[in-house]
Parts: structure tokens; C-alpha cells; sequence
């Protein structure tokens, strides 16, 4: 029992410091483009049916780092902004399904071709689940735009912001210090526990357990798409998992069916989407979803094999190269920020905040 702890303690830590120096960068990346991308901009691009509000909102959706849970109090209060069905839905997809945190751990621990097709698919997905919503009636009863008070809406984070003509200097230190607080605290738990499972995979599983048990390659789109499509899990906290998942010989296409569907599901967004978009809109979020995952899925196979790229090469370069102490200080840096982050701090939260409050679930 011992050895097994001691294994998987092993195991995790080469997947942390792995990714440790990328999810630093990728947390700066994301208190930057706070600044850059106010939440105010956002709501005022997403109003209307057409489908260029569904174009910007899957545009807007694919950096932004926030994921499961936290994308669901920042959606429902676009929608009560005035947003449509389909910007909200197409929202609701790409937020999840990547960031730029999520992209910077993907180059750690995928390889480049799926930290460009990633994003891509995302915002590919996201087009067509708000396309396909937006042919639905437009139904608004019970909104009223412009009257969102809730802590746990959109509209109270707007409003903590800083104006917009405040000193430049001043905005990057507001954006980076929510990037290292809020963010990190928000999504750090749940990318703490993938890669958990990370180190659990890599100790546990056989390295013939893809061939002898997830079948052939159609099988294992559909197998991860099963698993992802319930799963209550981070863009960030899937890679890891979808990594470890590779090693030992999962398809890439199969991983990308996971990264794409596990985020952008779970049981508390569908609620919300039935709720706020009706129970049609939630058929075709889930549907297309599940759609899109496929279809990616065995396109990323072909083209692994029409170039002849190999996932493993890349994998294996990196695991290599974190033995320099860039890595070792980055990991060191991170356990810091995540101790003072999570550290007891006597406060107690709102519990109608819960929701959005939920430790990971940014």
C-alpha cells in the first residue's frame, strides 16, 4: 500500500512539474486578457439573434479562463443582459472547453498540433450548437435586462472591475492579481485532482490497457465520449488525465473527444440551460456536442496519420526536459501560490454564491 502511494506521489509530481512553468504563464496570460477583454465588451457584442452575435460569442468564449461551474453565473447573466439563445449556448461551449490556461498546459503535456486543433474545435463546436439554437423561438419571459443584482450574476463581477480610462499599470496589476487569487483558486483544485488521477493512471494502468480494453479505434471515441459527456471536470484538469490516457495508448482523436465533451457538460449546466434556454435547446447543446466530439475526433485521427506525427515523440521530448530548474522553480512557485491561495482565512462565503464559489469550478 505503501509502494502504491508512494508511486502515484511520484508519478503526480513529474505531471505537475511538467506543467507547472505552462500553467504560470497561462494564469499571467489570462489576468492580461482581463484587461484586454473587459466582461462589458463581452455583453456588448452578444445582444441580437443573428449569427453574428452566436460568431463573436464562440470567438469571445475560446480564451477566456473559465470552465464548468464558473462560466454558469457569467452566462445566465449575458443572457439577462439580453443576449440570445445561441450566444449564450455558443458561450456556454467555448468558455469551458478551453482557455488560456488550458491551451498553455496542453503544449506541456499533448503536443503543438493539439494545442492549435483544440481551440480550433472548440470555437468550430460552439458555431454550430449556437447556429442550431438560434433556429429555436426566441422566448424571454421572466428576464429583465439590465436588472441583474445577484452576487452570483455576471453584472456584480462588472462592477467590481476598474473603469476603463484607470492608469494602464493599474488595470494589469487588477488583472494579474485576479489571475493569481480568484482564477487560480477557482480552477487550482480541480487541476490539482487531474492530476491526481494523472499520477494514478501512470502508475496504475498497463500500457497495453487502451488495446485491450477500449477496443478499436471507434469504439474509444465513443467510450470517451460516455465518460466525458457526464463527467464534471475543467478544460485543465482534463488534460493531464487526456495525457497520461495517451501514454498509454489512447488516440489522439479519443483525447480530443474527451477535452472537448467533459468540460462542456455536466449535470449543473444542463440544468441551467434548461432552465434559462428550454428543454429543446438542451437536446441540441448536448447533441451537437456529442456531434462535433466525433466528427474532430476522427479527423485529428486522420491527420496524425496523413502527417505521420507521433504524440509520443513530443511527450517524451518534454519529460525530458523537465530537468531543469526552470521547472523545479515553477513547481515550487505554484504549491506556494496554491497554499496561500487555499490557506484558512476566516472569511465565510455567501451561500448563494455557492455555485459560482465552487473550489475549481472557474
Amino acid at each position: 500500500m505503501i509502494e502504491a502511494f508512494v508511486g502515484i506521489a511520484k508519478e503526480s509530481w513529474l505531471v505537475f512539474k511538467e506543467a507547472a512553468p505552462f500553467v504560470l504563464f497561462g494564469f499571467f496570460a489570462a489576468g492580461i486578457l482581463k484587461v484586454l477583454i473587459p466582461e462589458r465588451t463581452i455583453v456588448k457584442h452578444l445582444g441580437g439573434n443573428g449569427f453574428r452575435s452566436v460568431f463573436k460569442a464562440s470567438l469571445f468564449g475560446v480564451p477566456l479562463p473559465l470552465c464548468s461551474c464558473g462560466v454558469i453565473p457569467v452566462a445566465v447573466g449575458l443572457r439577462k443582459q439580453g443576449a440570445s439563445k445561441g450566444a449564450t449556448a455558443s458561450f456556454l461551449v467555448s468558455v469551458p472547453e478551453t482557455g488560456v490556461d488550458s491551451v498553455a498546459i496542453t503544449w506541456a503535456l499533448l503536443d503543438p498540433f493539439m494545442t492549435i486543433i483544440r481551440p480550433v474545435s472548440a470555437f468550430i463546436t460552439a458555431l454550430a450548437t449556437g447556429s442550431l439554437i438560434n433556429l429555436l423561438p426566441e422566448k424571454k419571459e421572466g428576464f429583465e435586462p439590465n436588472t441583474a443584482d445577484s452576487c452570483c450574476s455576471a453584472t456584480s463581477d462588472m462592477n467590481t472591475q476598474l473603469a476603463p480610462n484607470s492608469p494602464l499599470l493599474q488595470r494589469l496589476k487588477h488583472g494579474i492579481v485576479y489571475a493569481f487569487t480568484d482564477l487560480l483558486k477557482d480552477i487550482g483544485g480541480w487541476l490539482l485532482l487531474g492530476i491526481l488521477i494523472a499520477g494514478i493512471i501512470s502508475y496504475f494502468v498497463p500500457i497495453d490497457f487502451v488495446d485491450r480494453y477500449l477496443g478499436g479505434e471507434y469504439s474509444s471515441l465513443l467510450i470517451m465520449l460516455i465518460i466525458g459527456i457526464p463527467l464534471y471536470i475543467c478544460a485543465s484538469a482534463s488534460t493531464p488525465i487526456a495525457a497520461a490516457l495517451v501514454l498509454k495508448g489512447l488516440s489522439p482523436g479519443a483525447a480530443l473527444v474527451f477535452l472537448l465533451a467533459g468540460p462542456a457538460t455536466n449535470a449543473a449546466t444542463m440544468t441551467v440551460i434548461a432552465k434559462h434556454l428550454g428543454k429543446s435547446a438542451t437536446i441540441i447543446y448536448v447533441a451537437a456536442i456529442a456531434f462535433s466530439s466525433l466528427v474532430f475526433g476522427w479527423l485529428v485521427n486522420r491527420t496524425y496519420e496523413w502527417l505521420s506525427i507521433d504524440v509520443l515523440d513530443w511527450v517524451s521530448h518534454t519529460e525530458h526536459g523537465t530537468d531543469s530548474w526552470v521547472y523545479l522553480v515553477s513547481a515550487f512557485v505554484l504549491i506556494g501560490l496554491l497554499f496561500w491561495n487555499y490557506r484558512p482565512s476566516g472569511k465565510t462565503e455567501n451561500a448563494d454564491c455557492s455555485v459560482s464559489k465552487t473550489p475549481g469550478g472557474g
